[in-house]
């Protein structure tokens, strides 16, 4: 099937008018997967204050979620390849508001850890599906673009959780259960926007549905195409990431993506704590310095989403995890910071972190891989980089325990300088290529 429909459509508004509903809507889940993974460092100062949690509780409350997105990204990302993202994109956000809804009622911190981590599926099966559904209805020009804006809304749902813990933080001891009810509501206008979404005309072609595909394309383009039954060679399955033509990509992207997780979220799910201890215990003032390094991480998405079409994927990828490293790096040099020292540095940190390695994860994996196996190796990938996040969130605590702050930043610069190499051996630029072109399906 020739896809120049969508770089030279019959109706280019019409076309732009709905690549724009995609985005915002596909979009909503990242928005919701941020908010979801962060409100939980916002709110755990409140927990503690509340219920009285061992050492091991804590680091499994902060970890649910991300073990639970793990399974979903493995387990739900390879079932969009088989049953549609259509589909998918909708049933997960379900899991969004039922278990979003059960954590705000949670009875002890057992069961909380049960609901988030049954959150957690549903915002790892996010991942995959949305940028996916995305980069199939982008147009080649703009493709970047329109993945970094998922990732750029991951945090805006970070720093929506910072703004909702300050909000909410004058509801006393409830305030969490808001904060978590407040993810639900999110979820449920979310959900009311994604019904309606036509399948993706690629995967319907890859599934033999071809008249199928040829209508979705004149509804959304007005170009009549004709749609060829694509050849038996041209189904390739998941194993296939780990074969001689794929193994170089599936080990770039599972790698870059496993470096800046782990780093990323070793640090920002751990922020609010690392500034509690030199803003003398005062929690709002704790939540505006965690606010700010938030914010500088969402400029540095918008400054990549803006690049990466124009710069190019490579360049930025490598800007990236170099500052990234060096940022950690001076962090890890000086063991007695001061607060404005460490909010300065860590929004540095965080802004380069995000530039590049934070919203390329919503892109590499959808471009560098076939229709017929993009979604399962994107949950593939996904899957990988959750193991980082886990690493990051347990391993933490644990060097603060025995060698302080100082020291585990410096594990997570070594990380981040892993991303930079496996980045400057590895990453091929794909810039203003068709995802055809990039990928022949052989």
């Amino acid at each position: 099937m020739a896809y120049d429909y969508m770089d030279n459509p019959a109706d280019p508004e019409k076309l732009r008018k709905f690549q724009r509903k995609v985005k915002i809507v596909s979009a909503g889940g990242t928005f919701l997967d941020g908010f979801d993974l962060t409100i939980i460092a916002v709110a755990m100062p409140l927990i503690l204050k509340q219920w009285d949690i061992m050492p091991i509780e804590q680091s499994l409350l902060v970890a649910a979620a991300i073990i639970g997105s793990f399974i979903g990204a493995a387990w739900l990302g390879s079932l969009t390849d088989s049953f549609g993202r259509k589909a998918m994109i909708t049933i997960d956000l379900l899991a969004f508001v039922l278990f979003a809804v059960l954590t705000a009622v949670a009875p002890n911190v057992i069961w909380l850890i049960v609901f988030r981590f049954l959150l957690g599926i549903g915002i790892g099966a996010d991942y995959p599906i949305s940028a996916t559904l995305v980069a199939e209805f982008s147009s080649t020009k703009n493709r970047g673009k329109q993945g970094t804006f998922l990732a750029a809304m991951w945090f805006v749902g970070a720093v929506v959780a910072y703004a909702s813990g300050i909000l909410l933080e004058p509801f006393g001891d409830n305030a969490w259960r808001y904060m978590f009810l407040l993810g639900a509501i999110f979820a449920v206008i979310i959900f009311l926007f994604r019904i309606g979404l036509p399948e993706s005309p690629r995967w319907l072609a890859s599934k033999g549905r071809e008249k199928e595909a040829e209508k979705i394309v004149f509804d959304l383009t007005g170009s009549v195409v004709e749609v060829k039954p694509e050849p038996e060679r041209a189904k390739v399955k998941i194993s296939a990431l780990f074969s001689q033509k794929f193994i170089k990509r599936t080990i770039f992207v599972s790698g870059f993506w496993f470096c800046y997780a782990t780093s990323y979220y070793g640090i920002s799910m751990y922020t609010p704590t690392i500034l509690s201890a030199v803003t003398k215990g005062s929690l709002h003032q704790t939540y505006i310095a965690s606010s700010v390094v938030s914010v500088l991480g969402l400029v540095g998405a918008i400054i990549g989403m803006n690049l990466v079409d124009r710069w190019g994927r490579r360049p930025l990828l490598i800007t990236s995890f170099t500052g990234l490293t060096a940022g950690l790096t001076v962090l890890a040099f000086n063991p007695h910071p001061t607060l404005v020292f460490l909010v300065v540095l860590f929004s540095i940190a965080v802004l380069f972190a995000n530039m590049g390695g934070g919203i390329l994860n919503f892109v590499y994996p959808t471009e560098l891989f076939p229709t017929s196996i993009r979604a399962g190796a994107s949950g593939f990938a996904t899957s990988v980089s959750r193991i980082g996040s886990i690493l990051g969130v347990l391993v933490f605590p644990n060097v603060v325990a025995v060698w302080g702050n100082a020291a585990a930043l410096g594990v997570f610069a070594v990380v981040a300088l892993s991303g930079l190499i496996i980045t400057i051996a590895l990453a091929p630029e794909t810039k203003g290529r068709k995802l055809e072109e990039i990928n022949p399906e052989v």
